[in-house]
């Protein structure tokens, strides 16, 4: 290409605060690894909770056609947001701990080669969800789930161990649930350790809640956990990462398009983020509403 004018207009959304702490090196990256003979970029970072929606939504309207989210699943729920039912390509260049929908597409963990994926992009369309006034891409949930996430975003050191740490020391005294679910026609009453929606398989560190879910599926995979004994919670985490969680009596699977949730408490996770909301959640699948860049082939 010889002129910027017919090159990729490109946004890079860097969170400074995300998990790895490489931001102070992406610029470098991405003058390293991406060819400037086709794109036309910038990087900019954010300075608050919300500031990257506010990022993402001003470079859609001023022409920007792939804005591309540095950092976790927090970061790439904000930049995707105001993206959805355009056709601005979502990039992700994956810096967070959890990093649950980056694996889940097979984006590169290491910074350089998400970057230089760019180069070689395949477009997709995914699903997205609402849960009443908010969007999430991944897995959203409530309960002991929903807990966690916050004990989790108030501690300074994140990372797979202090998660891990976490679960372990509320997992004891946490107490389960009740739950009224409306979905496929039917009411259901269910006493639940958590209750995780899944537009994705991931869970984060490459654990799975909902080993069978697909984001294009047009359907969001709900997984309903009961509380097990102490004894069995070292097996039932080891189906995690074995993505067979599924197959344990624990959990029960169900797939909906749309769902009402009624919940006493008022916390949810939301792509591993966690949200205030009502004590009523409506979820509704949107199919194929965002464009994302993954690896070709």
């Amino acid at each position: 290409m010889s002129d910027t004018q017919a090159k990729i207009k490109t946004l890079f959304i860097v969170n400074p605060f995300s998990g790895v702490g490489r931001h102070h090196l992406v610029e470098q990256m991405v003058s390293k690894s991406l060819d400037a003979s086709v794109f036309d970029y910038q990087v900019v970072y954010t300075e608050a909770v919300g500031h990257a929606s506010k990022l993402s939504k001003a470079a859609a309207k001023n022409g920007y056609q792939l804005i591309v989210a540095v950092g976790g699943d927090g970061t790439v729920n904000e930049v995707a947001a105001p993206l959805i039912g355009t056709d601005v390509v979502l990039g992700m260049v994956p810096s967070g701990s959890g990093n649950g929908l980056a694996r889940h597409l097979k984006i590169p963990l290491e910074t350089e080669k998400a970057i230089a994926l760019l180069n070689h992009q395949k477009k997709r369309r995914i699903d997205t969800v609402t849960v009443n006034d908010r969007v999430f891409l991944s897995i959203a949930g409530v309960g002991f789930d929903a807990y966690v996430a916050q004990k989790f975003a108030n501690k300074r050191r994140r990372g797979f161990f202090q998660y891990a740490r976490i679960i372990l020391l509320t997992y004891f005294k946490y107490l389960p649930q009740k739950y009224v679910l409306h979905l496929n026609g039917e009411q259901i009453i269910r006493k639940a350790l958590f209750i995780s929606f899944a537009n994705s398989d991931q869970f984060g560190y490459n654990t799975s809640i909902a080993p069978q879910a697909r984001i294009d599926d047009g359907l969001i995979d709900i997984s309903i956990m009961r509380k097990a004994p102490a004894w069995k919670a070292p097996f039932l985490l080891l189906l995690f990462f074995m993505k067979k969680i599924d197959r344990t009596n624990y959990v029960e699977m169900i797939r909906a398009s749309e769902v009402l949730v009624e919940q006493k408490k008022r916390r949810i996770n939301l792509d591993g983020e966690t949200v205030k909301m009502g004590q009523k959640l409506h979820f509704r699948i949107i199919p194929l509403s965002l464009t994302v860049a993954v690896p070709n082939g």
